[in-house]
């Protein structure tokens, strides 16, 4: 694996600086320019992250405010070409679940740039665990669904690859949804797959060390890290009364996985071993799937006398293959329409029939007849007509 491969990833991955998706610090660049687009209006800019802007525009019809997450010119190549329409696929293909964002349309600018058009959330995570304490219940209930979630993309055939608090935003009514499926990959076709992409506090030890780039083992370290950060305040292996919390000692105090308990006294019986087991060292003694860490997280709930939050799966429907050096055109699909006229046309020119042909004789002497006898009754309509205004005048 190509080491400067691996740095432009984790550069193409790093949170989105500004405004964001909701909320966020001083940006590190400003956006592009907006891209002008038919049947949205431009209202301001919510983030610049690595590879992609974001934008808040208004739909004109049906009327509402919409998040369009829009490719940079100036780095579009292939392969960010393939990891957009990978999202914009497996978004589409998930969005009908309740914890998954909802995904409207993908295509291209007119100056040239690929864009998403997305359900806007007013907020997320991002941040906000380090600025409050965010209640137990809240937390556990974000965790059941955000499972429920990964669950359904793994039975679809898709890893998220990118769990972390960043990417649970908030609708509207306060539901937690998953997000930004950029770097999604196919869980039967991981094997060969080239690139290793890591947000490093929220990666497993296995990711970390490039001996997988995706695994269901690996996005269950995920999720137990994103919910270990909401309920801390920070994310699992940071030391908060140190300052060496660099990406390399992160790295390293992740490879040797020494679980740090949660210093909240509020914390409900067994929740923390919850916690340990998902952040376990080696794959095998986590949770077998997102299903049974969600079923672990319910558990907590009933003996903690909290509501539980139910696990939300359909029947998976598996996502349509594309081809794998496929460069997506980002065109918008058009159903196709046979023309009835341009039909009859081409059946002429190949029997040299015209359709009355086929048709019986008597109702082909008959048309003649029936086209006269409906000339002269429209001139007896007429000269009736006529007669009636001449008697009236007299």
């Amino acid at each position: 694996m190509n080491r400067g491969r691996v740095a432009w990833i984790d550069r193409l991955l790093a949170p989105a600086r500004g405004t964001g998706v909701c909320g966020g610090s001083v940006p590190s660049r400003l956006p592009a320019a907006a891209p002008t687009l038919a049947g949205f209006s431009y209202v301001r800019p919510l983030g610049a992250g690595g590879f992609a802007d974001v934008f808040l525009y208004e739909q004109d019809m049906p009327r509402r405010a919409v998040a369009v997450k829009v490719l940079l010119e100036d780095i579009v190549d292939e392969a960010l070409l393939r990891m957009f329409a990978a999202e914009a696929d497996a978004m589409a293909h998930l969005s009908a679940h309740p914890s998954i964002l909802t995904i409207y349309q993908a295509s291209v600018s007119p100056d040239g740039r690929p864009y998403i058009v997305m359900e806007y959330c007013p907020a997320s995570f991002a941040s906000r665990y380090r600025r409050e304490t965010i209640p137990v219940d809240e937390v556990l209930r974000t965790g059941v669904k955000v499972a429920s979630a990964l669950e359904s993309a793994h039975r679809a055939g898709l890893l998220h690859r990118d769990i972390k608090p960043s990417n649970i935003l908030l609708t509207a009514y306060g539901m937690p949804v998953l997000s930004d499926f950029g770097i999604a990959a196919s869980v039967s076709a991981r094997e060969g797959v080239e690139v290793f992409a890591m947000s490093v506090p929220w990666s497993a030890p296995e990711i970390i060390d490039e001996r997988t780039s995706g695994s269901v083992p690996a996005e269950v370290w995920s999720l137990g890290a994103t919910v270990y950060s909401l309920l801390a305040g920070r994310s699992p292996f940071e030391r908060p009364s140190h300052s060496d919390n660099t990406r390399d000692h992160l790295k390293s105090r992740i490879r040797r996985a020494a679980y740090t308990p949660i210093e909240r006294s509020d914390l409900p019986p067994g929740l923390e071993d919850v916690l340990r087991r998902a952040l376990a060292k080696n794959p095998v003694d986590r949770f077998s799937s997102a299903a049974e860490f969600a079923h672990a997280l319910q558990l907590v709930q009933y003996d903690g006398g909290m509501p539980v939050t139910p696990l939300e799966l359909a029947d998976a429907v598996p996502l349509p293959d594309r081809e794998p050096d496929a460069v997506p055109a980002f065109v918008r699909p058009r159903v196709p329409h046979e023309s009835p006229r341009r039909k009859r046309t081409r059946d002429r020119e190949a029997t040299g029939r015209a359709p009355s042909d086929d048709l019986p004789e008597t109702m082909t002497r008959r048309r003649p007849a029936l086209l006269w006898s409906a000339i002269i009754g429209g001139a007896i309509v007429v000269t009736g007509v006529a007669a009636a205004v001449i008697v009236s005048v007299i």
